[in-house]
């Protein structure tokens, strides 16, 4: 029901080996992104594993990380319903879904920057210990992913202002949501690792 429609011919056989081509070169780019973030979710374990102290979870404001989380785990839903307004035709509900799907990624990455100034000036952490150099290399690595999540999130939608994807043609759009939800599977293995463990 939801399914867009087949093109037929061979324009259309072209189109879908197109379309097809691009997702599979997508996973493959998205393959080696997971490699990176397990090198640097490894390199904490062995930071915090060996080093002489590390701070409890009392000073990492995990209240203020659980909102975080919480926003962005809510902006994988309305990706999700922003990809379901495509499939259906529905140009408005993917403007829409997008943007807000951004504006939670920005708050995130406001959350993230709060908690970087409590840690930084609050708690005296930095690059100079093991716990700032681990936390902040492996979180600032994901928050520079939010934030071109969300650059593109507002590309796509003002690129689908202009009528540029419809039912028959979101590869792009259902990419970015790959992307998103990418960063959003991270930042779940990130929150337990860095913040409940």
């Amino acid at each position: 029901m939801n399914q867009a429609p087949v093109l037929t011919g061979a324009g259309g056989s072209a189109h879908v080996e197109s379309q097809v081509n691009r997702k599979f070169g997508f996973w493959l780019f998205l393959s080696s992104e997971l490699l990176i973030f397990c090198g640097l979710i490894g390199g904490f374990l062995v930071t915090k594993h060996n080093a002489a102290t590390w701070p409890s979870s009392a000073n990492l404001s995990i209240w203020l990380v659980s909102l975080n989380t919480f926003l962005l785990l809510s902006s994988s839903l309305t990706v999700v319903l922003g990809i379901e307004g495509i499939r259906e035709n529905k140009q408005r509900n993917l403007v829409i879904f997008l943007l807000v799907s951004a504006l939670l990624g920005f708050l995130f990455l406001c959350g993230q920057a709060n908690e970087y100034q409590h840690l930084i000036f609050g708690e005296k952490y930095g690059f100079g210990d093991p716990f700032g150099t681990a936390f902040f290399v492996l979180t600032g690595i994901h928050g520079l992913h939010v934030f071109v999540g969300v650059i593109w999130a507002v590309w796509v939608a003002m690129r689908a202002r202009k009528g540029v994807y419809t039912a028959r043609n979101y590869t792009t759009v259902e990419m970015f949501g790959l992307y998103w939800h990418f960063v959003d599977l991270v930042w779940i293995l990130i929150f337990t690792i860095v913040y409940l463990i």
